[in-house]
């Protein structure tokens, strides 16, 4: 009880402190709308998607990639704070309390994961704009993969951070790691066109496979007509190669990661 105590502090410190800096909020959420509006938008203009038939833009490609997107800097930034309240001293009261320190890391991780998964809301309520059919079932499944996938970014995030020692050296190696794992996480091209050996970097990267199970679950409730037969816009995906595996797969396999890095982060957490 002590430990689960800890957890929810942790986690409900972390969701007021966001909930207070607006400015956060609007740079969280600008940042994924830009990409989707000047990127998506700009390179739908001069490439069609001509291996998928139906109709598939690639402003539709992209926008479960946005979602990534979102999730993967918010977790990121979510990790940083370790280090300010490192800084600033709030770690070390912590840290002398008699509470297992590991909790103190699945609060972290926990309160990264909600508030991804809160700022994935704004970027669902665009589907419609793209041209992506919404339902409650599919909103549902979408956070809860938001979810899922932060924590595990986010326990990444807390590995790392609970061996440094400075915000400029957090913030260097997060600008070396951050960028990779997205643009090879197939959010801007399909993991099928890829040359042999990014494809190997792709397959060994999480926010692929978070990447792929959002793109299942957008495009399961939108419905393209194909010459004089109406088809999922999942199928269509599946078959031209712009969605590489099942649901339950990436969901299986994400689930897996996310208990690993949120046992390394906790077991590190309490030897640091």
């Amino acid at each position: 009880m002590r430990a689960l105590t800890v957890v929810y502090a942790i986690w409900l410190r972390e969701f007021k402190a966001f909930l207070r800096e607006r400015t956060r909020i609007v740079a969280m959420i600008g940042q994924p709308l830009l990409y989707l509006l000047i990127v998506g938008k700009g390179i739908t203009s001069g490439l069609r998607l001509n291996a998928a038939p139906g109709g598939l833009d690639y402003l539709k490609f992209m926008y479960p990639g946005i979602i990534g997107m979102s999730v993967l800097f918010t977790s990121m930034f979510s990790a940083i704070s370790i280090i300010w309240d490192r800084e600033f001293g709030f770690l070390k009261e912590v840290l002398v309390a008699p509470v297992p320190r590991w909790a103190v890391a699945i609060g972290k991780c926990l309160g990264g994961a909600t508030i991804a998964m809160l700022q994935s809301i704004l970027l669902i309520a665009l589907a419609p704009f793209v041209g992506v059919g919404l339902s409650l079932w599919l909103v549902l499944q979408l956070l809860l993969l938001a979810f899922l996938l932060s924590f595990a970014i986010t326990s990444l995030g807390v590995i790392i951070a609970t061996r440094m020692t400075s915000m400029q050296g957090f913030q260097m190696l997060m600008n070396f790691l951050v960028m990779p794992l997205y643009f090879l996480s197939g959010a801007m091209f399909p993991l099928a066109t890829a040359p042999a050996w990014m494809k190997t970097l792709m397959t060994v990267d999480p926010l692929t496979y978070g990447v792929d199970a959002l793109r299942n679950v957008v495009f399961s409730d939108t419905i393209l007509r194909v010459g004089a037969v109406s088809l999922p816009l999942t199928e269509i995906a599946h078959r031209a190669g712009l969605i590489r595996w099942s649901l339950s797969f990436d969901v299986s396999l994400l689930a897996v990661v996310a208990a690993l890095l949120g046992l390394v982060a906790a077991l590190r957490f309490e030897k640091a």
